[in-house]
Formats: structure tokens, C-alpha cells, sequence
């Protein structure tokens, strides 16, 4: 504002100071347009009536004297010589007029003293020779009356004479009348350009000025702005810890004050957000923490839910000292989470040896939900080996009790998903049948000597980036429905000439068992053992079909199979 005022006053001066100025160019330019250039006029037009009026003698004097004379001719031309001698009198009157209000207008100038020369010569001019000239004249009207053709001549003479002599003094003083012309148009000129320099030197001076003020109180303002900015970085950095120091009380200064009160409240959600990212998925806690519409809203969506369990899991802890149980499981529950985080899933809970994980929106893109969970169980499958060697070490002992494995179900479908739980403690979790269908099939692991076991839904979306074989048509406990389960046996296009055997032998015992050809079924089971020694679906049917060939099932059996057991 001070800048703004500062120019505003400055530009205000300037513009007077070239208003005077222009005025005075204006003054000058009217007075040669409205006087010197009129004055100088009426002194040329007074010598054209002059010789005018001595054409119009000469007429008269040839009419007198060109026989026969006529009275009427004679007076006509007589009128015009009259008419004549009154427009050179008015005309210079009018000059005189002219040079006077010059004279009254100029004071005591030097212009004025030059004025009043004019004039006078004027004066004299009008008063002596015009009057001589008259004289003259009158005296040669007498004589051509009278026809003496040398006393006419002599007249003649006489006047033409002092013509020449009022004419020469009107032509010096409209001479000097044009030298004033020139020098007034010449100072206008001048003080035009004086105009044009004293407008260019004070909008010089306006920018210079303009510029230091700015630079001035730029300056001031630039400092703390740079200071914001290089705050705004480093929050930017993830370096919360920098306030910025205050140094006015103007609106920057409000600014760094909410600047660093925003900091602070950053500070506050970001330890919020590392403390409860400990006890919840990271980023359910920051879609908590900005979209608190997330927790109030329950909503019903497809999603890809994983369980994963240790296998042997509860002999094994009774014999360990509560301090190793705490160092394996934490090293357990940290090496398994990381292929969940890693394809986008979200950890819902640990519940004793197990991990609960869900897929889908608004965390994983929903058709990508079942691929990503299919891939991240056969990451974990992979890190097994890694946690067999590291265990032994954080119990201080050379082997584990029991071989340490996990085993896996993973279900697609829909489920409730939003905040759960009492008025004083709430759980961001998801309900539903595919939550209780990822955990039979979890558990449905011991029964097929299995890895992980996937559902057909969970199977249909990710289908392009896993290798699956069935297993079996099951009707889990709490279910009255079967379901075909699925076994993942690694990613597409990376089974080996054994995997592949084995699926084929397979589904050739699954097609013949479910026909109850059990002799097929039998031979096709064993050809898949032969591949595979220790498959634990083939093993499972050679068993289940000796039972079945003692007591077989009937004609409705649709080849599906119970399990009695969570």
C-alpha cells in the first residue's frame, strides 16, 4: 500500500508538472494561431487591397480619359477604388487590433517592447504616408476632371510614388512581423521538447523510484516468504521438526503463525498415525485419519480374504520360554506381513499364530484384488525355507521341535466392510461368508495335505497370473452348498514337467472318482504319487476311495465332500 501510494503521488506530481507545461505549449500555440498568424494575414491582405485599389485607380483614370467617357462606368470604378481603400483600412485596424492585445498580454516582455515597434511604425505608416498617398490622389481625381493629360501623368508619378513608399513600409513591417512569427514558433517548438524531456525524465525518475521501493519492500517480503517456502520443503521432506521463525506482525507474519501451527498439527497426525500403524494396517489408519467417512460407513463389496496358519503351531509353543515365543512370532508375523504389504493388502488382525488379510477397494483395485492375494500367498510359501534356518537361531537351539511350515486359504465374495465393535472400541475389519470360507479352507489344508487352497471366484480373478489345480467339491462346516477348492500350484507358466504331470494325472483320478469309477480313480491317483511321491491330495483319495468302495456313497452322491470340522 505504501508503494502504491508513494507511486500514485509521484505520478500526480508528473502529471501536473506536464499539464503546466502542455498548458504553456497550448498557450503559445494558440496565440499563433489566433494572433501572429492573423496579424501576419491582415498585413498581407492590406498590401493586396493597396494594389488592388491602384488597379482601380488606373481604371478610373482610363475611363476618364477614353472617349466618350461615361458618368455611370466613372462612378462604379470610382465605388470600387473607395471599397478597396476601406478593406485596407480595416484590415489594418484588424492587425493593429491584434498586435495591441499582443502588447497588453506580453507586459514588459521583450516580445511586448517589439510589439509596440510594430505598432508605431504601423501607426506612422497609416498616418503619414497613407494620408500623403490620399492627398495625392484627391489632387489627381481634380486634374483628370480637368484633362491635362501632363498634369495627369505627373500625378500619376507622384502617386505611385508614395504607393511604392506605404507599400515598402507595410512589407518591412510584415517582415518583421513573420521574424516574430518564426521566433514564437520556434520557442513553442522548444518548449515542446522541453515538454517531451520533462515527461521522459520524471517517468525515468517514477521507475527508478518505483524500482528501489519495490526492491525495498520486496526484499522485506521475499525473506519470509523464502523462509515459508524452504519450511514447505522440508515438511515436503517429511522433516516436521523446523518451525519457522516469525519476524513481522503483517500478514506474512499471520501466515508463518498458521504455517507453523499446521506443522504441529502434521507433527500430531503423523505420530498418531506411526503409533496406531503398529496396531492397524498403515493405511487404514490414514484413510481413518483423512476419510473419517470411512469408519461411520458400513458397506457391502467384494473382496479377497487370506488366513494363514502355522502348521503345528500349539505343541511347538508349549515347550518354548515365553521370551522365544515373543522372538519367533514377532520374526513370523514380520517376515509373512511383508508379501501382504507388498501386493497391496491390508492386515486385518493377528489372532494367536495367524494373519488375517483382505483385499479390495478403496486399498487394491477390485479387479486386481484376487490376483495380488494369490501372488502374495506364494511369496509367503517362498519365505518359509528363509524362517526354517533363522528360527533355531533366535530360540538358541539347532533345530526346531517340529517342521515349520504354514498353510493358507484365501476366498473371494462379498462381505461387510466398516467399523465394528462397541461405543468405547471400534475395529476396521470385514464379515461375511467369504471371510468364514477363507478360513475353512485354511483349515481344510490338514485335511488334503496341502499349502493353500483358493476358491473358485478367487481362482476366476486370478487366472492369468497363477497355475491352479482342483482339488475338490467341499461343504465346509456351517455351509449346505458344495464349493470347488482349488490348490495354487506357483505362477503362470512356471510349472515344471512334474507339476504339469502331476495336475494332468490328477484331474484324470478327480473325473473318474467323481464318476465312481473308483479302479480309474485308484490308477490315475497313483500315476499322480508316482510323480509326485508326497502329494497330499492323491494320497487323501486313494484313502477316501477304499471307504467309499466299502461303503459306497449311492446314486444321488454328486462327488462332494463334508468336512465336519472348522
Amino acid at each position: 500500500m505504501g508503494i502504491a501510494v508513494a507511486l500514485i503521488v509521484l505520478m500526480a506530481v508528473t502529471a501536473m508538472l506536464s499539464m503546466v507545461t502542455v498548458m504553456q505549449v497550448s498557450d503559445h500555440l494558440e496565440e499563433l494561431t489566433q494572433s501572429y498568424v492573423p496579424a501576419y494575414g491582415n498585413l498581407a491582405r492590406a498590401n493586396i487591397r493597396s494594389a488592388e485599389r491602384a488597379l482601380a485607380l488606373r481604371r478610373m483614370i482610363i475611363e476618364k480619359i477614353r472617349p466618350p467617357s461615361g458618368d455611370s462606368q466613372f462612378a462604379a470604378l470610382r465605388s470600387a477604388f473607395d471599397a478597396k481603400g476601406a478593406e485596407f483600412d480595416r484590415e489594418v485596424r484588424a492587425a493593429q487590433a491584434v498586435i495591441r492585445a499582443l502588447i497588453e498580454k506580453r507586459g514588459t516582455s521583450g516580445d511586448a517592447t517589439a510589439l509596440v515597434r510594430l505598432d508605431s511604425r504601423l501607426d506612422g505608416a497609416i498616418n503619414e504616408s497613407r494620408r500623403h498617398l490620399n492627398d495625392e490622389i484627391e489632387r489627381l481625381l481634380r486634374v483628370l476632371d480637368a484633362g491635362d493629360a501632363k498634369a495627369i501623368d505627373d500625378g500619376l508619378v507622384r502617386v505611385d510614388a508614395l504607393r511604392d513608399e506605404l507599400n515598402q513600409k507595410l512589407d518591412a513591417i510584415r517582415a518583421d512581423m513573420l521574424a516574430l512569427l518564426r521566433t514564437e514558433a520556434e520557442l513553442t517548438t522548444r518548449k515542446e521538447h522541453q515538454v517531451l524531456l520533462i515527461a521522459a525524465a520524471l517517468t525515468v525518475l517514477a521507475t527508478i523510484l518505483g524500482l528501489v521501493f519495490s526492491i525495498l519492500v520486496s526484499a522485506g517480503v521475499t525473506r519470509p516468504v523464502r523462509r515459508l517456502l524452504e519450511g514447505a520443503r522440508a515438511v515436503e521432506a517429511g522433516r516436521l521438526d523446523e518451525p519457522v521463525a516469525v519476524t513481522s506482525q503483517d500478514e506474512i507474519g499471520h501466515l508463518t503463525t498458521a504455517f507453523n501451527r499446521m506443522i504441529e498439527q502434521l507433527r500430531l497426525k503423523e505420530r498418531i498415525r506411526e503409533t496406531f500403524g503398529k496396531y492397524i494396517d498403515p493405511r487404514v489408519v490414514e484413510g481413518l485419519i483423512d476419510r473419517p467417512a470411512l469408519a461411520a460407513e458400513g458397506q457391502r463389496r467384494v473382496m479377497t480374504v487370506l488366513f494363514c496358519d502355522v502348521k503345528g503351531f500349539t505343541s511347538t509353543s508349549e515347550r518354548m520360554t515365553p521370551q522365544g515365543l515373543v522372538k519367533v512370532m514377532n520374526r513370523y508375523f514380520s517376515t509373512m506381513s511383508a508379501p501382504i504389504r507388498h501386493h497391496q493388502g491390508v492386515i486385518d488382525k493377528y489372532i494367536g499364530d495367524a494373519i488375517m488379510a483382505y483385499w479390495g477397494p478403496p486399498f487394491a483395485d477390485d479387479a486386481e484384488q484376487a490376483r495380488l492375494a494369490s501372488l502374495a500367498a506364494l511369496d509367503m510359501l517362498a519365505l518359509v525355507p528363509q524362517l526354517r534356518a533363522e528360527l533355531p537361531e533366535l530360540l538358541g537351539v539347532r533345530t526346531l521341535p517340529n517342521t515349520f511350515d504354514i498353510r493358507i486359504g484365501i476366498a473371494t465374495g462379498e462381505v461387510l466392510v466398516g467399523s465394528i465393535g462397541s461405543e468405547v472400541m471400534m475395529n476396521y475389519t470385514v464379515m461375511g461368508d467369504a471371510v468364514n470360507l477363507a478360513s475353512r479352507l485354511e483349515g481344510a489344508n490338514k485335511v488334503y495335505g496341502c499349502r493353500i487352497l483358493v476358491s473358485e471366484a478367487t481362482v476366476a480373478g486370478a487366472a492369468s497370473a497363477v497355475e491352479v489345480r482342483e482339488i475338490d467339491r467341499i461343504v465346509t462346516w456351517g455351509q449346505s452348498q458344495p464349493q470347488a477348492v482349488f490348490q495354487i500350484m506357483g505362477r503362470k507358466g512356471e510349472l515344471t514337467a512334474v507339476q504339469t504331470i502331476l495336475r494332468d494325472r490328477f484331474a484324470e483320478g478327480l473325473a473318474a472318482y467323481r464318476a465312481q469309477r473308483w479302479d480309474e480313480a485308484r490308477r490315475a491317483f497313483e500315476a499322480a504319487l508316482a510323480a509326485v511321491p508326497d502329494d497330499g491330495p492323491s494320497m487323501t483319495f486313494i484313502k477316501r476311495i477304499d471307504s467309499l468302495i466299502a461303503a459306497p456313497p449311492g446314486e444321488g452322491w454328486d462327488g462332494s465332500w463334508h468336512l465336519e470340522q472348522k
